[in-house]
């Protein structure tokens, strides 16, 4: 590999998490008046005399409610001297001059007293956000549960294997669950970050505490404008004046509108309401670990990454179809809302979902060990949209709309909403039923494709591409795929990941952009160079890092502005995010390209302070502090690596590599050897084994390990010739000729195969 692509040897990592959090030195964000061409934010109350009804639809919603300073009107929870009581630690809860105070465990784990100054969401569960210096405000663990009208220890439920000590970044006072960076752009309106990251605070600002009209639609100081003109010259403006076109728009469009909040994703900046591809705000979660591998919601993805997997979706189905967008609620209850489509008398009856009605006695179903309702079995969603429980007591529905398959179940360990149901059955069982019902017949699906994909299964590769390639498949499913060829090193996937270079969707590009790999300096610069102006800005920011992989002196000059234009506004992005581990990381790893190995470092600190488990930048940090010649640190931190995660294979792998530089033979090889049974699929560490081996002139152990790494990857040019190489070098002349005749097949015009071919025959002659 050439030296100049080894400087980077570890993705850049963004990473969003789940529980919403909070934060904020709240201050109003003021109407400008001295520019009037620009829509300026005007606040919802300016909405009420034309739009009463929409206004009052959301009054009541979530979005409403979605934030709120404390008053005996917002908080929900019980503040007369309550007190709640969890693994032996009693957490108080009162009221002093009407401002409400909790008595609970504090930044170093010693119980304080703290005040609350805001709610933060509405039911089944309300937060309270605590103020802290630097403009933080952090979101209390304990919660009210508005269904049981109890306290409950949030963060216990969600974390149920874990101990959150203090020094944990998910620890209630920590990153994890500060408003202002976690959760802010979602329970506000316009709001703006304003993270300095040289002092570690914040001055976050809005124009309205909650979410409200103008977060959907956009300053709407234009509008209100066009409200006052005459009827006839209404008519010549676009879009009545708004920001944000929600009429006459397709259902993509529409989607997208509300992807920017119910989405998982990563931030590109503040939003500013004039994007439409949901690439130029954002850079959406895949359907990698965050859910299973068939695309069913694992940790929460708050909905958007489902939609876009079902077929409601791709047949034009919008969010307004099955939502009131204004007061958030459905449009109809029950099977009504499946009936507006799907005939009632076909859909509605046993012979479709062979379930006893609300009339019939049944059998008690239970969903993760909560009781349902009698009749349940029969309700549409149960089967098609079966959900889980997040953030301790608020059950979310999976909106893939999918059906039931729990013969996947058995294939590849993903739940079914049958044993969903029905716990106390087997998955054969549902199996049995669901081919008696419907027949034994199965619709192709991805779910055991992506699953293969995520360990690298060789046979896998040619499903893998036919996924990325079939334009009928939901986009997320093939930029999903996508990523997942990096898992080989075979040319059909890296030709599969140029071709997406020059795909028509952005999500593909910046999927492509981001795995691409190429050993040939001009054939990169050629692939990616395009991409440093692409319209999307997550792809050309991710083209400006890809880019900085190159020395200077190779960048071509009609170049060199470009990246330098890209790079700024990945600069900006992760300075945007600095606030979060994944950021600071990225601006390291941008720096160590650069070959800014001091600065990289420091960021690489600063994200390992955020998040004491962070290991993408530990890993960064090891890798710097070796460019620059000091092995002992980063040797170091692999073993701190090691010591907070046993189960990483790759930190084993990187320390043997490190190890044998530093000569240090017999630890390297210990190092490599926990690398692969950690990680059995992966040939490179076999292949790094038999390598080391050959240079210890251990040919038996060489041989062995270079022999795994091609029954695991028989197509790798490198294990090949390596393997031939050896039998040539040393004399095993037999082996050697059927080795070559083996790599004359699979690469039959590659000259190093011809050159040793022609050693041999002078050898044996």
């Amino acid at each position: 590999m050439n030296n100049w692509k080894t400087k980077g040897l570890i993705a850049a990592t963004i990473i969003v998490l789940l529980i919403p959090v909070a934060g904020i030195r709240f201050r109003m964000a003021k109407l400008q008046h001295s520019d009037i061409s620009t829509p300026q934010f005007v606040g919802g109350m300016q909405c009420i005399a034309c739009h009463e009804n929409e206004y009052t639809q959301w009054e009541y919603s979530h979005h409403a409610k979605a934030m709120a300073h404390a008053t005996d009107s917002t908080v929900l929870g019980d503040f007369n001297n309550a007190e709640y009581t969890y693994n032996g630690i009693t957490h108080k809860f009162y009221k002093r001059n009407n401002k409400f105070f909790v008595f609970t465990k504090g930044i170093d784990g010693k119980m304080e007293e703290y005040e609350i100054s805001h709610t933060f969401g509405y039911t089944p569960l309300q937060q309270y956000l605590i103020p802290f210096e630097r403009g933080k405000y952090q979101c209390l663990p304990i919660a009210w549960d508005t269904e049981k009208g109890t306290w409950f220890d949030m963060g216990a439920m969600v974390y149920k294997d874990q101990e959150i000590k203090p020094d944990n970044w998910l620890y209630w006072t920590n990153q994890a669950q500060n408003w202002n960076g976690m959760c802010a752009e979602c329970h506000s309106t316009n709001l703006k970050k304003n993270y300095i990251a040289e002092l570690d605070s914040f001055h976050t600002s809005w124009s309205e505490i909650n979410v409200s009209c103008e977060a959907c639609h956009g300053p709407g100081s234009e509008h209100i404008k066009w409200a006052g003109w005459p009827e006839n010259r209404q008519e010549e403006a676009e879009n009545f004046g708004l920001v944000v076109q929600t009429s006459g728009i397709n259902n993509e469009q529409y989607v997208n509108l509300c992807a920017r909040c119910h989405a998982r994703r990563s931030q590109l900046g503040d939003y500013d309401h004039t994007h439409s591809e949901v690439m130029d705000f954002m850079i959406p979660t895949l359907l990698h670990d965050d859910y299973f591998a068939d695309g069913q919601i694992l940790d929460e993805d708050y909905v958007w990454g489902s939609f876009i997997q079902s077929k409601m979706y791709h047949t034009d189905i919008k969010c307004n179809d099955c939502h009131n967008v204004h007061s958030g609620e459905r449009l109809f209850e029950g099977n009504r809302l499946c009936f507006e489509c799907h005939q009632q008398d076909y859909y509605g009856t046993a012979k479709h979902h062979f379930h006893k009605t609300e009339n019939d006695p049944q059998t008690d179903y239970f969903i993760e060990g909560r009781k349902t309702e009698t009749g349940e079995g029969a309700n549409c969603v149960n089967c098609h949209m079966p959900g889980r429980y997040y953030m301790g007591n608020d059950f979310r529905n999976d909106h893939s709309i999918r059906i039931p398959r729990p013969d996947l179940s058995n294939l590849i360990d993903v739940p079914n909403a049958c044993n969903q149901c029905h716990t106390d059955k087997s998955v054969n069982w549902a199996i049995r039923y669901t081919e008696d019902w419907y027949g034994k017949k199965t619709p192709p699906h991805y779910g055991p494709v992506l699953a293969g994909g995520r360990v690298g299964k060789p046979e896998t590769l040619p499903e893998l591409i036919a996924l990325v390639m079939e334009d009928l498949n939901p986009l997320i499913v093939r930029a999903t795929a996508l990523e997942l060829l990096a898992n080989y090193s075979d040319s059909t996937a890296s030709n599969t990941i140029r071709k997406m270079l020059d795909a028509p969707e952005a999500m593909l590009r910046f999927s492509a952009t981001r795995i691409y790999s190429s050993n040939d300096a001009t054939e990169y610069i050629s692939d990616i160079g395009p991409l440093l102006t692409d319209p999307a800005r997550a792809v050309r920011l991710e083209a400006g890092l890809r880019f900085s992989y190159l020395p200077s002196e190779l960048i071509p000059e009609n170049y060199k502005s470009k990246f330098e234009a890209a790079l700024k506004e990945f600069e900006e992005q992760n300075t945007y995010m600095a606030d979060f581990p994944g950021g600071r990381a990225n601006l390291g790893l941008m720096h160590s390209n650069l070959g800014n190995f001091n600065e990289a470092i420091k960021h690489y600190k600063r994200a390992t302070e955020i998040d004491n488990q962070f290991h993408p930048a530990f890993v960064n940090m090891a890798l710097a502090y070796n460019q620059t010649g000091q092995n002992t640190e980063s040797e170091r931190i692999y073993k701190h690596l090691i010591e907070i995660n046993a189960e990483l294979p790759g930190i084993y792998y990187s320390l043997g590599l490190l190890q044998v530089e530093m000569q240090k033979y017999d630890e390297a090889i210990e190092n490599l050897q926990m690398a692969s049974l950690k990680d059995p699929m992966n040939s490179r560490i076999n292949y790094n084994l038999g390598l080391l081996h050959l240079q210890l002139s251990n040919n038996g152990e060489a041989e062995k390990q270079l022999k795994k790494a091609i029954e695991k990857e028989s197509g790798n040019f490198d294990y090949q010739y390596a393997l031939a190489h050896f039998y040539v070098t040393s004399s095993q002349f037999n082996k050697a000729k059927r080795q070559l005749s083996t790599l004359k097949k699979q690469f039959p015009n590659d000259v190093n195969v011809q050159q040793l071919n022609n050693f041999l025959l002078n050898q044996t002659n």
